[in-house]
């Protein structure tokens, strides 16, 4: 895939960029691993004073920096505003937060200190990233990252190069020495040696299931720690005591944020058959009332997928999913060029052999299924390979109680729509992937979690582990 700028508006390529070479490459690596050795010893203040500034810069040119997302991958302007917000807020979290995650924990023996455990930053972390956020997962790994004492590489997508060159010159605006944090413009065939590369001490990748199951293998080869968070399914379960006309409302926005392409948007729709058609009346006009066109447009709600062969893509799972016998309810086409638009779609009727079963669909196509009961519900949310996010609409305690326990996934959000948020760990299980991001969780994936005794100990020692 060539490193471009190719307008999801139009097709046409606006941008092209060299790939470095192996001798630049060779330059940044170096100068991460050099960089670190001094950045690990600034001050905690001092890297603090970094995400600070950088939150201060991503606020004061959103405008900017959403145009450039915009441009880029074709969200709409509103979100990409909203995304460099949610990532100057990301940032913030850190700095607010850094003193006491980072801070040693102290073990006590009947109220005297034997012991503590210290959190040390283990080098250059290698960040692989996709293009549908492409602020705010770079952010989400490299704030918890830098404030740890780590530096940074970052891979990003081939179709988001000027996302960043943006990124890595804002943060080198907020104060980040030379070769703290680094773009690398190269493609995916050269990752493999990157992670061979011993002064790289760990891997994180955001993308999809076979990039993941390459980039995990080679790290595990290298014996490197590594996060995967390759996407997901997401059941939005919508049982007889909700609020159905607020899940309906709600179920839109889940399923078309991001043009539909993230990996934590509702993508199976799950509805007991007591309010079934109450709730698919409501999401088939909360649906159609959207509107499909420029991102650059405030009144847009939806705007172009980000590449031809996504739109390519999503349109064959469609049709070979309405060949299996899938139902569409509203939309189900692609519209005509220029551009990647796909219609807000929602199909029902599903076969478990079609594609839009048990795949992946990128874009806002939507599946509804109609169980009769809570127990169907459970069954059919967690007939899938992923296990990323869930939202469960009921108004009944104990029945939410149920789902928290039962499904299977990284998160579970109960009457709202599933979102990232760095208070909290972000995260799947199953093909979803492991790790985490975000939070003291996501900021402990890549420090040494260093045990330290204060005195030795006494009697007998163990010979056991």
């Amino acid at each position: 895939m060539p490193i471009a700028t190719i307008s999801p508006m139009t097709g046409e390529t606006l941008r092209t960029f060299k790939e470095l070479t192996d001798a630049e490459v060779e330059t940044k690596v170096a100068a991460a691993a050099n960089a670190f050795r001094s950045w690990r010893r600034a001050p905690l203040h001092d890297r603090m004073a970094v995400l600070r500034r950088a939150a201060q810069l991503l606020e004061a040119e959103r405008d900017d920096l959403g145009e450039i997302m915009t441009v880029e991958m074709g969200k709409t302007h509103r979100s990409a505003v909203e995304e460099a917000v949610k990532c100057a807020a990301g940032c913030r979290y850190y700095v607010d937060a850094a003193e006491s995650l980072l801070a040693p924990e102290i073990v006590r023996d009947e109220g005297r200190e034997v012991g503590r455990v210290i959190f040390q930053p283990i080098g250059v972390v290698l960040a692989i990233m996709p293009w549908n956020f492409p602020f705010w997962q770079v952010v989400r790994f490299l704030a918890p990252a830098l404030v740890a004492g780590n530096t940074a590489l970052l891979k990003h997508s081939s179709n988001v190069p000027q996302c960043a060159f943006a990124l890595e010159d804002l943060f080198r605006r907020a104060g980040c020495p030379p070769g703290v944090f680094q773009a690398l413009l190269i493609g995916s065939n050269r990752v493999s040696a990157l992670i061979d590369d011993p002064r790289i001490a760990a891997v994180s990748l955001t993308g999809s299931e076979p990039a993941g199951m390459e980039v995990a293998s080679r790290a595990g080869r290298n014996i490197k720690r590594s996060v995967m968070e390759l996407g997901g399914s997401d059941p939005f379960i919508v049982l007889a005591s909700a609020d159905v006309d607020r899940a309906a409302t709600v179920a839109v926005t889940a399923r078309t944020i991001n043009n539909g392409q993230s990996c934590i948007a509702a993508k199976r729709f799950i509805v007991v058959d007591a309010i079934a058609d109450r709730f698919e009346e409501k999401f088939i006009a909360g649906m159609r009332a959207l509107r499909v066109g420029d991102p650059m447009d405030p009144a847009t709600n939806v705007g172009p997928l980000a590449t031809a062969s996504i739109a390519d893509d999503l349109e064959k799972q469609v049709a070979a999913s309405v060949a299996k016998g899938a139902r569409i309810l509203t939309g189900g086409r692609r519209l005509p060029p220029p551009g990647n638009y796909f219609e807000p779609t929602i199909l029902t009727d599903i076969p478990r052999d079609a594609p839009a079963y048990s795949e992946e669909l990128f874009g806002p196509v939507a599946c509804l299924f109609r169980v009769k009961d809570a127990n169907e519900a459970i069954s059919v949310a967690n007939a899938t390979t992923f296990g990323l996010g869930a939202s469960v609409w009921t108004k009944d305690r104990a029945e939410a109680d149920r789902f928290v326990d039962e499904i299977e996934s990284g998160q579970v959000f109960i009457n709202s729509m599933v979102a990232s948020d760095p208070r909290f760990p972000f995260g799947g299980v199953k093909r979803s992937g492991y790790g985490r991001e975000l939070s003291s969780y996501g900021l402990r994936e890549f420090v040494n979690v260093k045990t330290v005794r204060s005195e030795p100990r006494t009697g007998a020692q163990s010979e056991t582990e």
